[in-house]
């Protein structure tokens, strides 16, 4: 009989993780085109939970591009781009063995269609991970995570063009030949299936510019996975040892009650989250969708073409895990899972056990190696006038879900990688605020981006760098 796996793998990939558009800044630094994310405006006159950046309109895009006096954190952030050796530095410290950040894409191709890379840019990129790997830190690089250039969706409409496929596709070709013999492990796109909520950020429609706003995201995406298909098959051809994996965010709702109604809401809420990963695992548009577009008169083009380049598919199944949530039959969507206690100021829940049925999830329906490739909360935190940070909260908080991790490998599941978000604080992606604060290292910034920008070590960094020594026997 197979014995079961009592402990983290010898090989475990104990990481951190963040975004380019959240830590970098420099955001017209060495030949850098405007993404996206630089113009994601903090709004601090509302609430922490009205603070989304959602849909956006062109006049929308047209006003923020002409605002004077707007706070844009993520176009300066914590300066990673001028500190990030001894930002590594600190990451090496704790002991991380892997290291998930992103590709800026408007630093590579500025404008997005130029005929040739920002070699600028990519010099960046190849001292950033070869920092990396002198530490011996495995870099996990994420090729796309809400940086596409601004003008893909000021002049293309963003991914609802199929010439953004080609864009993305040749951004793809130029980061797998320059980096075929340095990085393995490689997240096409962060959170794909959170089109509906990070909809201007991730897909780059303009609302104004298409007839049925819907449509044009589900057509959006389905342009967007067919790309990474695509990108698969590319990467495979210049270095077969890649691994390529989807990364979703979980988002699998709990039934509210025990009925047949709210199990049947369930059921179709989450195939809507299965949709991107059923996708790329299995290389097929998934029998369910095509109901879902005909009850929602919805008219996806899908050629010939785009069915052959789907059956190119990935090699592991990622997803960011925070929260979990209700549905019921009556429910428009998700909604706060009112079984566990609110935690943090952004109205987030914390549930452990949740990530071992999230793991055991995946794991039956795909039978793939399986990275977590964020995990975390956000907490309001200062520092002490003697430097230090006591933050057993967030010890806390990352040692229950190390636990239920745990459990899972026990379970079965061949889980590979732990990334928690982000190891330093950075500009939350969500509300374009710094002071949500993440990281086992804190950075003196405010909101306004005022303070010193000094780095200094949480207790979770010590808690953390203690986890990774014992490989997870310690917590």
């Amino acid at each position: 009989m197979k014995k079961c796996q009592h402990k983290f793998p010898k090989d475990f990939l104990w990481g951190g993780a963040v975004a380019a558009n959240q830590i970098e800044g420099a955001f017209d630094v060495g030949g850098k085109g405007l993404c996206i994310a630089d113009i994601n405006e903090f709004k601090g006159d509302l609430p922490p939970e009205k603070r989304e950046n959602k849909e956006m309109s062109l006049e929308e895009v047209n006003q923020l591009l002409n605002k004077k006096n707007g706070n844009f954190p993520k176009r300066y952030s914590i300066d990673f781009y001028h500190h990030y050796k001894e930002d590594i530095q600190l990451l090496a410290g704790l002991n991380i063995k892997s290291f998930r950040t992103s590709f800026n894409w408007a630093r590579i191709f500025p404008n997005c269609d130029e005929s040739e890379p920002n070699e600028e840019g990519l010099k960046f990129y190849d001292n950033l991970i070869d920092e990396l790997l002198k530490y011996g830190i495995e870099p996990l690089m994420t090729i796309s995570h809400y940086e596409m250039p601004l003008n893909i969706a000021i002049q293309y409409n963003g991914w609802y063009n199929r010439k953004t496929m080609d864009m993305f596709t040749k951004y793809c070709e130029v980061l797998f030949k320059r980096y075929k013999d340095k990085v393995k492990y490689w997240i096409l796109v962060n959170q794909i299936n959170l089109f509906h909520i990070e909809s201007f950020n991730h897909l780059g429609i303009p609302s104004d510019r298409v007839d049925n706003l819907m449509e044009a995201k589900y057509q959006g995406l389905h342009n967007e996975l067919v790309a990474c298909a695509r990108a698969v098959k590319i990467g495979k051809e210049i270095n077969p040892n890649f691994q390529l994996g989807v990364m979703a965010s979980y988002g699998i709702p709990y039934p509210e009650t025990g009925s047949s109604e709210d199990n049947l809401a369930a059921l179709k809420y989450s195939q809507q989250e299965y949709y991107v990963t059923d996708m790329a695992v299995n290389g097929e548009i998934p029998y369910y969708m095509y109901r879902f577009y005909e009850d929602n008169d919805l008219n996806i083009e899908i050629i010939e073409q785009d069915k052959e380049d789907l059956k190119n598919t990935v090699d592991y199944v990622s997803f960011s895990y925070y929260y979990t949530s209700n549905i019921n039959s009556q429910s428009q969507g998700r909604f706060h899972n009112s079984h566990i206690k609110v935690t943090n100021d952004w109205g987030w829940g914390m549930d452990p056990l949740g990530l071992r049925i999230a793991l055991n999830q995946y794991y039956d329906r795909y039978h793939l190696p399986i990275i977590i490739s964020e995990n975390g909360m956000g907490f309001y935190e200062k520092m002490n006038e003697d430097g230090t940070v006591h933050d057993d909260y967030r010890i806390n908080y990352i040692k229950e879900h190390i636990m239920q991790i745990k459990e899972a490998i026990h379970d079965g599941v061949n889980v590979i990688g732990y990334y928690p978000w982000g190891p330093i604080d950075l500009v939350s992606c969500s509300s374009s605020e710094m002071e949500k604060r993440y990281g086992f290292i804190y950075v003196d910034l405010d909101n306004e981006l005022k303070g010193t920008g000094k780095r200094s070590l949480k207790d979770s960094y010590y808690w953390y760098q203690k986890v990774i020594a014992s490989n997870g026997e310690e917590l």
